[in-house]
């Protein structure tokens, strides 16, 4: 049946492997997770040599893995084979090809697991992939919203036994965005450097991943709330001057964001700490900021200000026929946010 991917990697982790697994979707991350858990577990690392085979898709076709599945593991439990890009793999859009994936799903040898890494969306209605279900499991490893983000990160520090603060989590999640498996590297790449007592902190951020402590999207959200009009300048020269670094659209992607939660703020009838972070979706740490950024910007403000941002977002996409430097839109837009 089809699984979560945190369900399939707890059933990995306690050693319950299934005979087939397709993991399919637009989320690279879950997929590389399982495939990797599975490395790790289903073969003795002495029994590698003999019983574990990784395959491409490019370069097999179905009847190539299915001979590899359908022989008996060398004097041993069992044999793993992994089978990458196996949305290229040869014969895999062909009924009859597909025909013969669904009778061996349907009488898989028990000796054997086998993992389709499938790196694009499928269509779970195939028959073929519902037959995987009866015996196997399909996951689907979906792109995972940007509100989703900092609960993720979070989760994912409390899997590896590390305290992160709120102000840490954003301050990832602001610079890196929706990339899962930069977002896992970048935190054990902190976590190698961290005392065994020690959190992550803004501090650790800004010391590991590179981000400056003064000159981030963070603080420059920060000096738009406040309306520090000098310290919102100074960041916007920073990042026109680091272009490469600090690219406009994922600045635009999160200001947009941060303003629409402004304007939900305003509309809510409950503005208590818990009653905000519940309507806002975020961590009762930064209702203090939404509640200061309501009283500096006046509803009809905020409204102006979103519209700003989408012009600035058109105009950078050069839907006016005008290509201007991505400086100039920046601090352009800035003179008419805190003005």
């Amino acid at each position: 049946m089809a699984q979560t991917p945190d369900i399939v990697l707890k059933e990995i982790r306690s050693k319950k492997f299934r005979p087939i697994y397709f993991l399919h979707g637009d989320e690279p991350y879950h997929i590389d997770s399982i495939a990797e858990e599975l490395e790790k577990r289903v073969v003795p690392e002495s029994e590698k040599g003999f019983n574990q085979f990784v395959l491409y898709g490019k370069d097999t076709d179905v009847a190539g893995v299915l001979s590899y599945a359908r022989r008996f593991p060398f004097m041993a439990e069992r044999q793993l084979i992994l089978v990458k890009d196996a949305n290229k793999l040869g014969g895999i859009e062909q009924k009859e090809q597909q025909a013969r994936l669904e009778d061996y799903a349907l009488n898989p040898l028990n000796s054997t697991v086998l993992v389709f890494c499938f790196h694009a969306n499928a269509d779970e209605r195939k028959t073929f992939i519902k037959s995987i279900n009866t015996n196997g499991v399909v996951v689907q490893s979906k792109k995972m919203y940007d509100n989703k983000l900092p609960e993720w990160v979070a989760s994912f520090c409390q899997h590896e036994g590390v305290k992160i603060s709120p102000k840490a989590v954003q301050m990832l999640v602001d610079n890196i965005g929706n990339d899962l498996k930069r977002l896992s590297n970048e935190i054990r790449k902190i976590l190698v450097n961290l005392r065994v007592d020690e959190g992550i902190d803004a501090a650790a951020i800004e010391r590991f991943v590179g981000i400056s402590k003064e000159y981030n999207v963070f603080e420059f959200q920060k000096a738009l709330m406040t309306r520090d009009v000098m310290k919102a300048n100074q960041i916007a020269t920073y990042f026109s001057q680091n272009s490469k670094d600090n690219p406009l659209a994922p600045i635009l992607i999160i200001l947009f964001g941060f303003y629409t939660k402004v304007l939900l703020a305003h509309a809510s009838k409950d503005k208590s700490e818990k009653g905000l972070a519940t309507e806002l979706g975020v961590n009762p740490y930064f209702v203090k900021d939404y509640l200061l950024a309501i009283r500096n910007y006046p509803l009809p403000k905020v409204a102006n200000i979103i519209h700003y941002l989408r012009e600035c977002d058109a105009r950078l996409k050069g839907l006016d026929g005008v290509s201007i430097p991505e400086g100039e839109l920046l601090k352009e837009l800035v003179f008419k946010i805190v003005h």
